[in-house]
């Protein structure tokens, strides 16, 4: 018997002492930090893994990371020596790029909000990271603070799905609060609607006005490289067109660029003097 609590005794202090998975911090520009146990340099891309195994892992683009560091922060004791058969928690595994541009794709149809927009606001809230948590609390991929995202009716803002359809809906119903404008309806995004009523326009935080630009500017990089690609496919076809004989003798028509509310080139960032 006393051997047995000897065991009892050092199992536990063997639970207690065995540090959590995560033991590194890749710090990104944005100010978030992720958790990984160890990483993987892929190049452009950087695989981080969230466990001791290779199927829990996030890829984060290589150049959002500014730095890695020990995370210095003591593990959580567990409340009891729980048993084997102990379901796991439910956060949703990270989605490939792949399956998260279908994703993406499949809620803009459904707003009717231009896909280009979504991938903007990811790209400036977590960076694409869908466990991001800000200082503030907000969580996911578009950054939902838990009061929103029970507002919105998604209880996981670490579900990508979830996540997406919710910011997107909240992004939608800004956009038509302020007429379709763009600039307002991510200014009340990022500093809230309140705001955005007090100053009648854009509040006066350099914060927002540099998160409005960095959107503006890669919405406008996204539908210049979209462009080129469609009007390459075309150019191609219409060598091709050349080269076949053609029934009514007319070339290819012009690609239609599919339009969408927001959709477009040309927008403007907000003034500096706001």
């Amino acid at each position: 018997m006393r051997n047995l609590k000897k065991l009892g005794l050092a199992l536990g202090l063997w639970l207690f002492a065995t540090p959590a998975f995560a033991t590194d911090l890749a710090i990104l520009h944005n100010g978030f930090s992720v958790r990984h146990e160890r990483r993987e340099d892929l190049g452009a891309v950087t695989r981080l893994y969230l466990g001791v195994g290779n199927s829990s892992y996030v890829d984060i683009a290589t150049d959002q990371i500014e730095r890695f560091e020990k995370d210095l922060a003591p593990p959580v004791a567990p409340a009891a020596v729980a048993p084997l058969a102990v379901a796991p928690l439910s956060v949703a595994p990270p989605l490939k790029p792949q399956n998260l541009n279908e994703v993406i794709n499949t809620i803009s149809d459904r707003h009717h909000i231009d896909p280009d927009l979504i991938n903007s606001v990811i790209h400036a809230e977590s960076g694409f990271n869908p466990r991001a948590v800000s200082p503030k609390g907000a969580r996911g991929l578009m950054q939902l603070m838990p009061q929103t995202a029970s507002k919105l009716g998604v209880s996981n803002p670490f579900d990508p799905g979830a996540n997406v359809e919710g910011g997107t809906r909240y992004l939608t119903e800004l956009l038509e609060r302020y007429n379709f404008d763009l600039v307002k309806a991510l200014a009340a995004y990022n500093a809230g609607p309140g705001r955005v009523e007090q100053y009648r326009g854009v509040p006066p935080y350099p914060e927002t006005i540099k998160y409005i630009t960095r959107i503006v500017l890669d919405l406008n990089r996204r539908k210049i490289a979209n462009a080129k690609l469609i009007y390459k496919k075309y150019e191609k076809q219409k060598k091709t067109s050349k080269l076949a004989p053609s029934k009514t003798g007319s070339s290819a028509n012009p690609p239609q660029i599919a339009e969408h509310h927001t959709s477009g080139l040309a927008i403007a960032p907000p003034s500096p003097s706001l």
